[in-house]
């Protein structure tokens, strides 16, 4: 099946130019990466938006200040919260299940009413002005709620009218090929596979032409060629200034898509930082060395280190903190010259996102094991 992507003006998907041959119309596949990038590249008009735009994208298009959920049971859902989310970034939102992402999230777009707090959304108080704040946001939830003996196009055009846009034909056709529906249009739900119907929930989402795209564990279930056909999709549209907020128990997902990452917890938001500076101030290496011969146990010498023996005794790991002035690796290799331990091969890897969300949560006294 095609994937048809037209340029995205101001946040919208436009219809693909039907003569521009293998640029418009990408294949799936090996074909899709190379096609893909060329059309890019020979569209400058992402790349000078972002950089026309870098001051209004500095500005908060969110705003949360104390805001909380204490259900009747006496579940408090969310503690106090205040977070920023500024226009035209991709924020990720990391937690364990049941940690208050999706309370949060149906707050923001008004489907849950808060006990206490604010929150603005593009200036507009979500319960003093509801219409224009929730005019600004497009929600992609879990699960398809929706009839299962509608057809694709259908839907999707009804979507739009809910938020009082006109019909718009030509947008809504370039969405459903951008996101490979076209073929599909008139095929009832029911008929989808579990990908397609992700996919629809997407369209949905994007009908109204919002500036704000709320996706809630957008690929869970889904192949990973697809996961990596919205992850792309998902970049463009923040190219042309939309803003994205993901919720992902992939923390794969968040490493390679985010610019800031948030940590919830028990309804707590206990971190929220730029990835890049998260990843270098939490960050850890690990050195692996392959043994020449291998060890029963790590020698006691060797004890301030605080060694991993693996792999039955071949590998020896060694995790220490990059930023600091004396990191141990010297030493430590000089050690075990001295001791007549020899390795005939080493690597250091970086701590990934999904390390430092693990030692995060763990670390918190109150987390659950």
């Amino acid at each position: 099946m095609e994937s048809y992507y037209g340029p995205i003006v101001n946040g919208r998907v436009e219809p693909a130019n039907p003569g521009s041959g293998r640029a418009a119309a990408v294949t799936r596949g090996k074909e899709y990466g190379s096609a893909a990038r060329s059309a890019l590249e020979a569209r400058p008009a992402g790349a000078y938006l972002r950089a026309a735009q870098g001051g209004a994208r500095m500005r908060p298009v969110i705003s949360i200040e104390g805001l909380t959920k204490t259900y009747k049971s006496g579940l408090q859902a969310l503690r106090p919260i205040d977070l920023t989310i500024r226009k035209g970034e991709i924020f990720a939102l990391l937690g364990p299940n049941g940690a208050g992402k999706t309370t949060l999230i149906s707050i923001i777009c008004g489907i849950v009413t808060p006990t206490t707090g604010s929150v603005t959304v593009d200036g507009h108080d979500i319960r003093a002005d509801y219409r224009a704040a929730r005019s600004k946001i497009g929600l992609v939830p879990q699960e398809l709620t929706t009839d299962a003996f509608e057809s694709v196009l259908a839907t999707v055009t009804f979507s739009r009218g809910l938020f009082g846009k006109p019909p718009n034909p030509a947008y809504i056709e370039s969405v459903l090929r951008a996101l490979s529906l076209w073929d599909r249009r008139d095929a009832r739900i029911r008929t989808l596979s579990g990908g397609m119907k992700r996919r629809l929930l997407i369209a949905k989402a994007l009908s109204h032409e919002p500036d704000i795209l709320f996706l809630d564990e957008p690929t869970a279930g889904v192949d990973v060629e697809l996961r990596r056909d919205m992850w792309n999709l998902v970049r463009r549209l923040r190219d042309q200034g939309v803003t994205i907020i993901l919720t992902t128990h992939y923390i794969e997902e968040a490493e390679e898509m985010a610019d800031r990452v948030g940590v919830i917890l028990r309804g707590e938001l206990i971190l929220v930082e730029d990835k890049a500076a998260l990843m270098k101030k939490l960050g850890k290496k690990t050195l692996t060395l392959n043994l020449q011969d291998p060890l029963r146990e790590t020698p006691p010498e060797l004890a301030e280190w605080n060694l991993v023996l693996r792999d039955e005794g071949h590998e020896l790991e060694y995790v220490f903190d990059s930023n600091l002035e004396k990191t141990g690796v010297p030493s430590l290799l000089r050690r075990l010259s001295d001791l007549g331990i020899a390795f005939k091969d080493l690597n250091t890897r970086q701590s990934s996102l999904e390390d430092i969300f693990v030692s995060l949560v763990h670390r918190d006294p109150g987390a659950a094991a």
